[in-house]
């Protein structure tokens, strides 16, 4: 197995780092450290971030009216669920990290034959330069503005450089926390998900305490003015999904989880359900306090939903938003340097990525890689496009993984399945990821889709020098050598 990525044919030798690739040393693997209780943590605290305190309004202006954004968020939470099991399947049968792109290397089955590895990675050209950077970025823009919003009444705004620059150091921060320590990484998530989860709990007992007083004046509207538009609905979905997305990162760390026939399964039944709830239990709490219009013209839905309920300790909220944001951040650094690190594996990205810390077994590179281009786009992006941006592009491969889930069902019949969905689930993601693909385009086309596109379309000219023909950039053993005396890194088995 090649792991060179653009340096191919290069002696381990060179670049090992004083002959860790010698046959006669042991393999350096990262530890299994992530238990049922960390997974569930992991994926709670990626997927409770900034989505349930900034897509309820994206969600009701694009279904239109109360019922039908309840119903959004509750098909959101079913689609992950399907989506999550079908990734179970998957984890089990090809028990490596890296989810997405480690299912298409491996799993296209006759696709392979025609197709090669592109569709694999397409994958990661788009992930790792694209939508996980996107997503780093934006929690940590939505991080900074919850930090920053209490220090500044209305109508004052902060300086304009104030939310980026530390979203920056934001970014770079919890980047650090991660190459430093696996075990920190997951303590600090452990910590991030039980303060997202009061947060939330506080925003339900409030709501119930309004409900309880008789304001369901503005649920009682249900479906008046609901949109009769594909597109609208697809693009709500987007915003919901957002706010659901992480349900899949747990299988990025499939060779770091103890017992994963055992563990991966529980940790995701008992967080996909949990979210599920929590979602639709706050934003009925919302809608007891704040009218649809009020929610619509909301900077910060969250912030006013503590003004107008908790008095004095709305500053509770903004404190919960804040933390539920970091935490999110932190899952998804933890599990975008595993995508970024199985990608380099198998020869489609520069293979220093694919190397770990020698001492703290850590994902160094990858993880830094993934912190440089987020600060890139904390400088250029907004978080309204990034998210459509995101969304976009992430279905078109959750779609593929779940074919390829449909593939392995023929090609290996015979093999050993701890945990099996039934057929119809991944026809149905399937199903619905085409929906979700097609309809914004037909019906609502937006900048941000064409971009994503052209970005695949540049993917597969690089693919042919880089990956097909294994191209090798001059100096590039240099400086892959450089990095591993610099940093400290040997390849990771």
């Amino acid at each position: 197995m090649d792991n060179q990525g653009f340096v191919t044919g290069e002696d381990d030798s060179k670049t090992n780092g004083g002959g860790t690739g010698s046959p006669d040393a042991p393999p350096v693997r990262m530890p299994r450290t992530v238990g049922a209780a960390s997974g569930t943590a992991i994926i709670v605290g990626t997927m409770i971030g900034s989505g349930i305190f900034v897509s309820p309004k994206g969600i009701l202006e694009g279904s239109g009216s109360v019922a039908l954004s309840l119903l959004v968020w509750f098909g959101c939470g079913v689609l992950s669920m399907l989506g999550a099991l079908c990734y179970i399947e998957l984890g089990l049968l090809i028990p490596e990290s890296g989810a997405e792109f480690t299912y298409l290397f491996h799993g296209l089955g006759p696709l392979h034959r025609f197709l090669g590895p592109l569709p694999a990675f397409l994958q990661s050209w788009s992930t790792n330069l694209l939508t996980l950077p996107a997503s780093t970025a934006v929690l940590s823009l939505a991080f900074a503005e919850y930090c920053i919003q209490p220090f500044y009444a209305r109508p004052c705004a902060p300086p304009p450089m104030a939310v980026p620059l530390l979203a920056v150091i934001t970014c770079c921060l919890v980047t650090f926390t991660n190459c430093y320590s696996v075990t920190w990484a997951t303590r600090a998530q452990n910590f991030f998900t039980v303060s997202k989860l009061a947060a939330i709990g506080l925003i339900i007992a409030a709501g119930v305490y309004s409900l309880a007083q008789g304001n369901s004046q503005y649920l009682a509207t249900g479906f008046q003015g609901s949109t009769s538009s594909a597109g609208d609905v697809a693009t709500a979905f987007y915003g919901g999904l957002w706010a659901y997305d992480g349900w899949n990162n747990l299988n990025c760390l499939t060779e770091e989880i103890v017992e994963p026939a055992r563990n991966l399964p529980l940790a995701i039944l008992i967080a996909l359900p949990l979210v599920t709830v929590c979602y639709i239990l706050t934003n009925v709490a919302y809608l007891s306090v704040l009218s649809p219009q009020q929610l619509l013209d909301s900077p910060a839905v969250a912030a006013s939903f503590a003004e107008g309920v908790l008095g004095p300790a709305a500053f509770l909220i903004p404190v919960g938003v804040a933390l539920s944001v970091c935490g999110a951040l932190n899952g998804t650094i933890l599990s975008t340097a595993r995508r970024c690190l199985a990608s380099a594996r198998q020869g489609h990205l520069v293979d220093v990525l694919s190397f770990i810390h020698v001492r703290r077994l850590t994902p160094t590179p990858a993880a830094m890689f993934n912190c440089g281009i987020a600060v890139i786009m904390i400088a250029v992006g907004n978080i309204d496009s990034l998210i459509g941006l995101f969304s976009f592009c992430a279905w078109i491969f959750y779609g593929l993984v779940v074919l390829t889930l449909i593939i392995l069902r023929s090609t290996r019949p015979d093999a050993k399945r701890a945990f099996r969905v039934p057929i119809w689930i991944p026809w149905l993601v399937l199903l619905m990821s085409c929906y979700l693909v097609v309809g914004p385009i037909v019906d609502r086309p937006q900048y941000e889709y064409f971009y994503v596109i052209a970005f695949l379309l540049v993917g597969v000219l690089v693919y042919v020098p880089c990956v097909y023909c294994k191209w090798r950039p001059n100096g590039m053993g240099s400086v892959t050598s450089c990095l591993q005396k610099t940093l400290e890194l040997v390849p990771a088995s």
